[in-house]
């Protein structure tokens, strides 16, 4: 597929609904077998199915926006287990599932796919110009 934003996101983004800076921005892996995306139509994430959802991060720290270009902080999963992960998805988190707007699906990073084995998973981001993604 090749990383790319969902539709209702850059629609949030241009309405003011979403905020990288200030929102709670996290991660989910995802196991590309239980799910298959849909840019255009998926908003949420009680679209992506609980069974394709391998783990989940914290609220990503360090985020910044400049010309158009959103970054953060690296970060760890935990001590993951389950489905392998091909897949990494941002949202913004409001605690609910069925309003928790999704952001960007990547599945082109270096690591993915990724199995896990119990250990954690690592996350950084790229360094170069267009950092997680450009608007």
């Amino acid at each position: 597929m090749g990383n790319a934003l969902f539709d209702k996101a850059r629609e949030g983004f241009l309405a003011g609904e979403i905020n990288w800076n200030t929102d709670a921005i996290k991660a989910v892996l995802i196991d590309a077998a239980d799910y298959t995306v849909n840019l255009a139509t998926h908003q949420f994430l009680s679209d992506i199915p609980a069974a394709a959802r391998v783990a989940t991060s914290g609220a990503l720290s360090g985020k910044t926006v400049a010309a158009g270009v959103a970054d953060a902080g690296d970060f760890t999963f935990p001590a993951v287990s389950g489905d392998p992960a091909e897949a990494l998805v941002l949202y913004q988190d409001t605690g609910t599932a069925g309003t928790s707007r999704l952001i960007a699906y990547i599945d082109t990073a270096t690591g993915l796919p990724v199995t896990p084995n119990g250990g954690d998973i690592n996350v950084a981001w790229d360094d170069g110009a267009n950092k997680i993604f450009k608007l």
